[in-house]
């Protein structure tokens, strides 16, 4: 190059030098260009790898047993006539978007990431009692919560169990959703045989995988929302055991027990397709008492329909927790959760859905300390027992206390 520019090379053939230059020129933008658009597809490539393998990735993560199946065939046909499935999905009676107006995903995720309380989960151990449920008196009528959504109920001598979830997780990926530390002193182990399970919705913390399959030789009767049993039979359960049922219908399980399936505001899924099976909340009357089951649900005026036409209850069992400004309509806040027993007519309210799992940004006991305060200030009596705690369900004026207040 460097004689390429001396005045005696220039000289001698002018013309042919500034040919040269301008080829030279050329061929330099050429090469450069080519070297780029090779980096940019090379790049490009790896991309479209990338993005086939992930795909592939979860494709395959998808096809897992755990995942369930989707209704097919006759309750598929069953599902299209329900009037609440419009679009090829279910739907809720109020427009019910999954973010409240002004939030979106990624206003959610720098939330979670940003904004989550510290004390999401407690620094301690969930404190705790064991009741045995292996010898029960047939006669003694009592409820034991397991933390979250689960519990068991005895009632006129039936054994309940609602939504149980024994794995230690609350989702496909169990590290993302780990049970706090003290809340898993229960197994299948210590089941007896169940006369009715009551599964309201698919979601990964009410229905959960691994306890299904060793609860299975333990049941006798599912009641559940329309579509959840495509999962159950897709994991080997009898379909003659297994009921299912859209809202505002009516079942007679025994003599004495009848459960109306009733309005919640939610959503379905456990894959990637949303709401192709509904979700439920349950009016149980047995022969001394009458019991909201509530599942999952936002607020809305479906509480008190439910109330004026089941109502009043002895107990509403209803979620409390894993609630944010920026989902509302699909789990209720605090002080709804108090208006909605109201509403219900129930004689004493005990809130669920808190104290095991972090699925939402609020500190671990934010909600039942809220819960505790508007039931206070409106004269609503709760049962706040700690997990394996055995309440009494005929005693109505047992006065629980504060336990959490001891946990960081």
């Amino acid at each position: 190059m460097r004689r390429f520019f001396t005045d005696k090379y220039i000289k001698t053939t002018p013309i042919l030098n500034i040919q040269r230059l301008c080829d030279l020129c050329v061929n330099w933008r050429y090469s450069i260009f080519m070297l780029i658009s090779g980096r940019k597809r090379k790049t490009m490539i790896i991309s479209i790898l990338i993005i086939v393998g992930l795909t592939l990735l979860v494709f395959v993560f998808l096809q897992q047993p755990m995942f369930g199946k989707l209704p097919l065939g006759d309750r598929l046909e069953r599902i299209k006539r329900s009037p609440n499935y419009k679009n090829g999905s279910f739907q809720n009676v109020s427009p019910t978007p999954g973010l409240t107006e002004g939030a979106n995903f990624f206003s959610a995720l720098r939330e979670i990431m940003f904004g989550a309380s510290k004390r999401r989960k407690p620094a301690g151990i969930i404190p705790s009692q064991k009741t045995g449920l292996l010898s029960l008196p047939p006669g003694k009528d009592m409820l034991v919560w397991f933390g979250h959504s689960s519990y068991f109920i005895q009632l006129d001598g039936k054994k309940i169990l609602v939504d149980p979830v024994f794995s230690g997780a609350a989702s496909p990926i169990k590290s993302t959703t780990r049970s706090f530390a003290g809340s898993d002193i229960y197994s299948v182990d210590d089941m007896p045989e169940m006369d009715y399970l009551f599964i309201s919705h698919d979601h990964w913390d009410h229905l959960d995988y691994e306890t299904i399959i060793k609860l299975k030789p333990k049941i006798r009767k599912v009641i559940c929302a329309i579509g959840v049993g495509a999962h159950l039979e897709f994991w080997g359960y009898d379909k003659n055991i297994i009921i299912e049922k859209d809202w505002n219908e009516e079942v007679i399980l025994d003599k004495g027990f009848i459960v109306n399936t009733t309005t919640a505001r939610h959503f379905s899924g456990r894959g990637l397709r949303r709401n192709k099976s509904i979700w439920l909340s349950f009016a149980l009357r047995t022969p001394t008492m009458n019991i909201f089951i509530g599942g999952d649900s936002g607020y809305d005026v479906h509480f008190e329909a439910i109330g004026n036409k089941y109502g009043p209850f002895d107990l509403a069992i209803l979620e409390c927790g894993q609630y944010d400004k920026s989902w509302k309509y699909i789990h209720m806040m605090p002080e709804e959760v108090v208006k909605a027993a109201l509403e219900l007519k129930a004689k004493r309210l005990m809130p669920v859905h808190w104290a095991k799992f972090a699925l939402a940004n609020h500190a671990w006991d934010d909600s039942v300390v809220r819960v505790t305060a508007s039931a206070k200030q409106q004269n609503v009596t709760l049962v706040t027992p700690m997990i394996g705690e055995e309440v009494n369900l005929k005693n109505e004026t047992k006065a629980y206390h504060a336990w959490w207040a001891g946990v960081k």
